[in-house]
């Protein structure tokens, strides 16, 4: 009876647990695996086999019982080979028992015994060093992402031959880099997208500036061609740079979702996602047969952009009131439930009717009065509650644009003040579990920030009109408080409400 063993990671949504991977020889000639192995994982005997045959090296002619542990946690993935086929050669004592302990094996493997990069790379090293493993071993095009965790030794290998050479101490053999394809990563926001593009439109870019400010949710109304897209894009511009905690959050989602070049192996800009409005609930929540982050978790810390909101599904529109409120999403199936980190701002853009000409200076709407309001009802009460921000975008006349061309803001300038509003509210917030406005509770400011009741008056003042609800309410509170921050204001003042109010109803209180 001879026994091997080795370490890889089981991943979970963003979450990974180290896996021990016990391997028996012993009996008449057979291969089975056990603990709860999905079809990539039944299929890695004829990889291994054969990676290892090509590797020049003896394959057991025993009876071959892998053991994937814990037994009852879901294993998925073919990076999961390299791992199997070196604790199949350290039960052979084709590899010293010593060389594996504390190591961790994450890697594909082709019939040739080249390693082949994998998806989830990074949260599978996080894991591994949070269970106090300081070594692992991934495909050389990983090796980046790998390294962007502290403390971690990585070594990057192009093959099973050369990793076996890095476990027996000899020299370790050149093979030939692998012909990497880089995957349909989203593109980077584009940093000649500028503010000063957009002519006119004042109010509205006040309103985005807010927006980025306080991490608060904004709807873009208006007809075609008034700028309503054009205003979105730019608005990760003017976002801080993610922090190193927050860069290896993202890093992670885009590394499981297997969108994360090797020439970026961290992401250290706030990211963008906008979806078409054709794609479904999992490819914007995250879902499938094999669980993936969606759109919704892919810009997280960054900017969902929905633009055309009426015209995506009701069921993916609805989906994202659980992210809104909580900052995550969780995607259950028969056997496993994954969560997945959505804490993004959501930028909406909607024509006021089907035709867009509703409200319009220039044009005639056509659609009659039930249209209209069917069509904008299809952005639900609930989700609609919680936006904080409404905008109407005009389309810009003559004289704006004359009057904007080469004199209007630059993003650099406003994303200056963004900054100094984070600054503001990072200092105000250091020892709580927040960050920025939207995410505090209204009780919390309340007890630890007090303003004065005639202050808060035209917040209240709108809940009994019936214009806003409870939860709308302490939207404006928020918002005034991004306001003031912006000012450079200690608190809210009257003025930083009624502008609150304002950007909340879309129009003057």
């Amino acid at each position: 009876m001879r026994l091997g063993r080795c370490r890889s990671v089981a991943l979970i949504g963003v979450q990974g647990a180290v896996v021990d991977i016990d391997v028996h020889l012993g009996g008449m000639p057979g291969f089975s695996l056990v603990g709860l192995p999905d079809a990539s994982l039944y299929e890695a005997r004829d990889r291994v086999r054969a990676a290892v045959l090509s590797s020049n090296e003896e394959w057991p002619l025993q009876r071959i019982t892998v053991s994937l542990s814990p037994a009852a946690m879901p294993k998925r993935g073919s990076h999961f080979d390299l791992g199997v086929a070196v604790a199949i050669l350290s039960a052979a004592d084709e590899v010293p028992e010593t060389a594996t302990a504390g190591v961790v094996f994450f890697g594909e493997l082709a019939l040739d015994g080249r390693l082949r990069s994998v998806p989830g790379v990074l949260p599978a090293v996080l894991a591994a060093w949070k269970a106090g493993l300081r070594r692992v071993v991934v495909p050389e095009p990983n090796s980046g992402e790998a390294r962007q965790v502290p403390q971690m030794e990585v070594v990057g290998a192009r093959s099973l031959r050369q990793v076996l050479a890095f476990l027996r101490g000899s020299e370790i053999p050149d093979e030939p880099a692998e012909q990497y394809v880089a995957p349909p990563a989203p593109a980077p926001v584009d940093p000649g997208l500028d503010l000063a593009d957009v002519a006119g439109q004042e109010m509205a870019k006040r309103a985005v500036e807010v927006a980025a400010a306080g991490h608060h949710h904004i709807l873009l109304e208006g007809p075609p061609g008034a700028g309503k897209t054009m205003l979105a894009r730019r608005l990760p511009g003017l976002l801080p740079d993610l922090s190193t905690e927050e860069s290896l959050e993202v890093t992670a989602i885009h590394s499981v979702a297997g969108v994360l070049p090797p020439d970026r192996p961290l992401v250290v800009r706030p990211p963008f996602a906008d979806p078409h409005h054709s794609a479904t609930a999992a490819a914007v929540v995250g879902g499938g047969q094999i669980v993936r982050p969606g759109a919704a978790s892919l810009a997280h810390r960054g900017v969902l952009f929905l633009d055309e909101a009426p015209e995506f599904a009701r069921p993916v529109i609805e989906s994202l009131r659980e992210p809104l409120e909580n900052g995550k999403l969780v995607v259950s199936r028969a056997n496993s439930t994954a969560v997945f980190p959505a804490s993004f701002l959501l930028a909406l853009a909607r024509n006021p009717c089907g035709c867009g000409n509703h409200g319009s200076r220039f044009r005639v709407c056509e659609c009659p009065p039930h249209s209209i309001r069917r069509y904008q009802q299809r952005i639900s009460g609930p989700v609609r509650d919680r936006i904080d921000i409404y905008q109407q975008v005009e389309p810009p006349s003559v004289t704006e644009i004359d009057a904007g061309l080469g004199r209007a803001e630059a993003s650099s300038a406003v994303a200056q003040r963004v900054a100094v509003a984070r600054e503001r509210q990072a200092k105000r917030l250091h020892e709580t579990p927040w960050k920025v406005n939207s995410e505090v509770p209204v009780g919390y400011l309340r007890r630890e920030f007090p303003v004065a009741a005639d202050v808060t008056a035209p917040a209240f003042e709108q809940l009994r009109r019936g214009a806003v609800t409870a939860r709308g309410v302490e939207r404006i509170l928020r918002l005034a408080w991004t306001v003031a921050d912006l000012a450079g204001h200690a608190r809210p003042t009257r003025d930083d409400v009624l502008d609150a109010v304002t950007l909340r109803l879309g129009d003057a209180p």
